[in-house]
């Protein structure tokens, strides 16, 4: 014979006692036709991403009127979604008070600051070898990258410096370049063979290396400073959650408290490194950290905009 068990004998509890993780308060509001973006702020769920979004926004609100440090760390990807004003505009507002880049960031930046336009195709270019291979980015590049070598400058001042002084029509969208005259540190953080920079002869790893490890202890230094500050990776996949890691790891080992801040990650689909080496691992003394996907070119001005709101 067939054994079952007996519903008739389970115990039930009142549906108004037990715990629920989400009420009608919580719900989103309807905001009328050409409201304010406060109202429609004001009108998203406190639920899941949208809750941890504006745990976000306060976050670094808090941060820059408790004048505590906030880190934009940011793949080439948020330039060339066409958002290097807002990043620039959060820097003359005194809210991002430091900028890390990877090696292709610089490329882009100084594209858009040299001709007013970046991002090649490659698919096209790679066919006939002629990829990566515009001279004048990399003889402004490189040059600028030697150039820092020879007088002990970064890779991120010596580039940003010379777009500054240099004659280019677009040159207040470059992040490089309006970071080195708002005195806001942009760091430029570099593997080795994978910008387009690096397959041309006007290349020095000596340079580019040296230049890059300067930069690397600028950054510990902004990381240093992080206590109840905030930390956003931005589309770095691998070599800023790398760098930033180790960055928190030398601050601790040299006594800085670097423990109580706010990370997220920003980006289209969540992956591991920034996950690990951003959200979990550097807050698991006491911080707290937030991973929010969907597409810069949208999520990125909501956060502007919500910021600026609050501040």
């Amino acid at each position: 014979m067939t054994k079952r068990i007996d519903l008739a004998k389970i115990k039930t509890i009142p549906l108004d006692t037990r715990k629920c993780k989400v009420a009608v308060s919580d719900f989103a509001s309807l905001p009328k036709k050409g409201s304010s973006f406060k109202s429609f702020y004001d009108s998203l769920p406190n639920i899941l991403a949208a809750r941890n979004f504006k745990d976000v926004v306060d976050a670094i609100v808090a941060a820059k009127k408790k004048k505590r440090m906030v880190i934009f760390m940011m793949g080439a990807h948020v330039i060339k979604c066409g958002l290097s004003p807002i990043v620039i505009d959060l820097m003359k507002r005194g809210i991002v008070k430091h900028i890390a880049l990877n090696g292709a960031g610089i490329i882009h930046d100084t594209e858009v600051a040299m001709i007013g336009r970046t991002s090649e195709d490659v698919g096209e270019g790679i066919a006939d070898g002629s990829f990566g291979m515009a001279q004048e980015t990399a003889s402004f590049i490189n040059g600028a990258v030697n150039y820092g070598f020879r007088n002990g400058i970064g890779i991120g001042e010596a580039v940003g410096s010379r777009i500054r002084n240099a004659k280019s029509s677009h040159k207040d969208k470059s992040i490089l370049a309006m970071g080195h005259k708002l005195g806001v540190p942009v760091t430029v953080h570099v593997a080795i063979g994978t910008d387009i920079i690096h397959q041309h002869p006007s290349a020095s790893g000596m340079a580019i290396g040296e230049g890059s490890l300067l930069d690397f202890k600028t950054f510990i230094y902004s990381v240093s400073k992080l206590e109840n500050g905030v930390a956003v990776n931005i589309g770095s996949a691998v070599i800023l959650p790398e760098v930033f890691l180790k960055a928190v790891t030398v601050a601790r080992n040299l006594g800085y408290k670097v423990h109580k801040f706010t990370t997220a990650d920003f980006d289209m689909i969540s992956q591991y490194r920034p996950y690990q080496n951003v959200i979990l691992r550097p807050t698991s003394a006491g911080g707290k950290g937030y991973n929010i996907t969907g597409h810069h070119e949208l999520m990125i001005p909501l956060l502007y905009r919500s910021i600026i709101e609050k501040v």
